[in-house]
């Protein structure tokens, strides 16, 4: 499905209402599948989640999560400790090219039995679930958190639990926390020690409890980019938010006040108000600890002809697609200047939009998604629009309803 966005303007004082994050869900149906006392409110509706609920309710050999990276990293620890249970795990052609050597390894030290079924580092794998018999393994600290995190999960099943050591400085410490949070919201118990990560053990079952999903921060972004192209006094809330979240994302408040927007915390909600033009000419960023929402900025930053310069983007290059390659292609179409190393990118000022510009997204929800509020600029076109599912399957309907003229 092609989408086009006219030049649009935008319907002021409108509230969204975003569905669970996809991060928190993810995390929440593995360990209730662990334990199965535990219930879940708002729960993500993302293509991500569906595929997670779906895989953890399989009895087939052959799990197929095709494009959804989370799942992978974290089914794939799951399965491990599912003793007796034999299990291929595969994905799309994409999820074939996508590294799971790191999480392999720690998962076969501490005793599993995983084998590639194709290339080697890379899913398909073949899992004998059984008893994992070790306690303690390391990592080097800036891998993705996904592969932190799915070892964290397991880690209260296993008969000593866990030590986890990360070698050198930690990337996306916010994930790792909100993984520690839900396990302590459960009854676990964790530290987090300079670099030692700990969970005991948890082998009787856990009390009966409900948890409810805040809703998903990276899916705020769009709203902030709207907010931040719109005109002064600009304003639209969405929900459902805190202001103590467990979201690495949440630093959008704080980076977005740069473009002019302000973050109002309501009971449930947040209210994002445009107060005024982006006061300087040149922003940085170090996006190691929320790199999902680097895309959004690209745009934004664009779109209102600021210098941006972003770092701390290394595992963008194992996305869905080669996120900072994808960038500078799209927005060099658009008429942007953009530089990228492995783990930067820098848009220069540009003050020329071209107009009805064909935006390729690659497979990849957060491109399709991150370039819809140029619509208030100029005309633009979204190639491939129904991949936002992934993440947020009401994305162009709740777009529609702020005013965005869609075809």
């Amino acid at each position: 499905m092609e989408i086009s966005i006219q030049k649009s303007t935008l319907s002021n004082h409108q509230t969204i209402q975003i569905t669970g994050s996809k991060s928190e869900s993810n995390r929440l149906l593995l360990l209730q599948a662990l334990y199965p006392k535990i219930s879940i409110e708002n729960l993500s509706n993302s293509d991500d989640s569906v595929l997670m609920q779906k895989a953890l309710a399989s009895n087939e050999s052959v799990i197929d999560i095709h494009h959804a990276g989370t799942a992978m990293r974290f089914l794939t620890a799951y399965l491990s400790v599912q003793d007796g249970k034999e299990v291929v795990i595969t994905g799309s052609s994409r999820m074939k090219e996508r590294p799971i050597k790191i999480l392999v390894d720690a998962l076969k030290t501490l005793g599993a039995d995983i084998s590639y079924l194709e290339n080697d580092g890379f899913p398909p794998l073949k899992i004998i679930g059984k008893k994992l018999t070790k306690n303690k393994v390391t990592l080097d600290a800036n891998v993705s958190s996904q592969y932190i995190s799915a070892l964290l999960l397991i880690a209260s099943k296993l008969d000593d639990g866990l030590e986890l050591t990360l070698n050198g400085k930690i990337t996306s410490v916010p994930y790792i926390k909100m993984t520690l949070s839900l396990l302590n919201e459960i009854g676990m118990e964790t530290s987090f020690v300079e670099n030692t990560i700990s969970v005991k053990p948890k082998l009787s079952d856990i009390e009966p409890q409900t948890l409810t999903v805040e809703s998903d921060w990276s899916s705020a972004s769009y709203f902030y980019s709207v907010i931040a192209l719109s005109t002064i006094g600009t304003e639209i809330t969405i929900g459902s938010y805190k202001k103590e979240s467990l979201q690495g994302d949440s630093v959008l408040a704080k980076i977005y006040k740069s473009f002019g927007v302000t973050t109002f915390y309501d009971e449930n909600s947040i209210r994002l108000v445009k107060t005024e033009e982006s006061k300087t000419s040149h922003l940085e960023f170090h996006l190691s600890d929320a790199p999902d929402i680097a895309q959004t900025i690209a745009v934004t930053a664009f779109g209102l002809g600021v210098e941006c310069y972003m770092t701390g983007l290394h595992t963008l290059k194992i996305k869905e697609t080669d996120r900072l390659v994808a960038l500078k292609t799209e927005l060099d179409k658009l008429g942007a200047e953009i530089d990228i190393t492995e783990d930067s990118l820098r848009v220069n000022v540009s003050n020329d939009i071209k107009s009805n510009i064909s935006i390729a997204t690659y497979n990849d929800h957060r491109m399709a998604m991150a370039f819809a509020p140029l619509g208030l600029k100029t005309s633009i076109i979204i190639e491939n629009a129904d991949v936002v599912s992934k993440s947020y399957p009401q994305f162009w309907e709740d777009f529609s309803s702020i005013g965005f003229n869609l075809k």
